[in-house]
């Protein structure tokens, strides 16, 4: 497979900007279609099986991919 001249390296060694095990707060904005809530971490993609639009989370990431990662519910957010 040939790669685009000056893109062969470029995405490789992207930082990403959240690491499995991080906890973050975030408000659900809408939903995947396969229904898993979906938030934003640092412009990230996250995808929150078992949350819906609205709901403010601590969640856990347990999956980071290319473009997008996975987290799990820990609790719900406390508003301060």
């Amino acid at each position: 497979r040939r790669e685009r001249p000056g893109r062969e390296h470029s995405r490789r060694f992207l930082l990403k900007p959240v690491e499995v095990g991080e906890e973050y707060d975030v408000d659900i904005r809408e939903l995947s279609r396969r229904g898993d809530g979906v938030a934003r971490i640092k412009g990230l993609v996250t995808f929150v099986p078992n949350a819906k639009p609205g709901d403010h989370l601590k969640v856990r990431i347990t999956r980071v991919g290319r473009r997008f990662a996975e987290a799990e519910v820990v609790t719900e957010a406390t508003s301060e």
